[in-house]
């Protein structure tokens, strides 16, 4: 079968390989469509994602497709079940696992990362991580219920109240995706600020959102209540502490260089009384992105700029493909 292989730092060959087989425990899955986020752009590039990926490798994290074959100890899903894939694999047996702080897992597995994933015909994955998706759900929009699963995370990590206001630091994919994940929770104004015109007209056209071009436009200090900085860089993490009202809440989503720092004013942060919190993948949060999906509160869709082949992943992850709001990669498409 075909398949894209890491097979080192900033090298992706397209390969032959064979099809996996499954244990008693995973589920063999045809896949539709494969998202392509800016960790695969950090694993290309020789950076941990969730976990570091070693090659040769086959990446692709954020997936769908339909199940072809099924472990002899496999009941939630059977052959011909068009599902959606959460990529963590938690080992259940360190402190975080037994705590309820699974995504703090020590033995981390993650398919697309430390196991072959999406960016080949054929991949397998444990079938506790695999979810059937309902039927007014495409596998287009259900192969990126990863990213709106991170982004409901870090949500849930907040206190949302409707007399809220909300600022989403970053116009990229998790930026916009955060910006209707909020406005579905009932916060009266959200805000989205970013450097691309196109997407920021996409938002408020689609989802009704504020937004603030910071190219041509200076971010209130001290005005939102929440504040999700979606981006991952020291400029933009000291710009989201300056935005925080009192008693605001920070969440840290974007993911930085492992080597950078930004500047904190401790009295700032004290004389506000800040809440900044991390957030790390996906917990307890499929059920709900899939659901937000069905409903059609949250539509990934006109988000979608860029739908491409196998051969053409490697002109995004490498930065040569510009203009980008959502990239996938057709697979086997629709007919999977």
């Amino acid at each position: 079968m075909k398949a894209l292989v890491l097979t080192g730092k900033k090298q992706l060959e397209i390969e032959d390989i064979k099809e996996p087989e499954i244990k008693p425990d995973e589920v063999l899955i045809h896949t539709a469509y494969a998202g392509i986020c800016g960790t695969d752009k950090a694993l290309y590039a020789g950076l941990p994602g969730s976990a570091s990926a070693v090659p040769p490798i086959v990446l692709g994290h954020e997936n769908s497709g339909v199940v072809t074959k099924v472990g002899s100890e496999v009941t939630n899903v059977k052959p011909g079940d068009r599902v959606t894939v959460d990529p963590n694999i938690y080992c259940g047996q360190c402190k975080y696992c037994r705590t309820q702080r699974p995504e703090l897992c020590e033995h981390l597995d993650a398919v697309g990362v430390t196991r072959n994933g999406g960016f080949e015909e054929y991949f397998t994955a444990p079938a506790k991580v695999v979810y059937p998706i309902p039927d007014d759900v495409s596998l287009k929009a259900a192969a990126v219920v990863e990213p709106i699963s991170c982004a409901m995370h870090g949500v849930d990590l907040l206190e949302t109240h409707p007399y809220q206001k909300a600022l989403v630091l970053g116009d990229g994919f998790e930026g916009q995706l955060f910006a209707q994940i909020l406005k579905a929770r009932g916060i009266h104004e959200v805000t989205l600020a970013g450097r691309s015109d196109e997407k920021l007209e996409n938002n408020r056209k689609h989802f009704g959102v504020k937004t603030i071009n910071t190219t041509k436009e200076e971010i209130p200090a001290d005005a939102y209540d929440i504040v999700v900085e979606a981006v991952g860089l020291p400029a933009t993490q000291e710009q989201a502490l300056a935005a925080a009202a009192r008693g605001a809440q920070v969440l840290m989503f974007g993911v930085g260089n492992p080597d950078d720092k930004f500047s904190v004013n401790t009295y700032d942060v004290f004389q506000k009384q800040l809440t900044i919190q991390g957030a790390f993948i996906n917990p307890y949060t499929f059920e709900d992105s899939i659901a937000l999906l069905s409903s059609g509160v949250v539509d990934p869709l006109p988000l979608f700029s860029h739908e491409l082949d196998l051969d053409g992943v490697e002109g995004f992850v490498s930065g040569k493909l510009g203009k980008v709001s959502k990239a996938v990669v057709k697979v086997g498409g629709e007919e999977a």
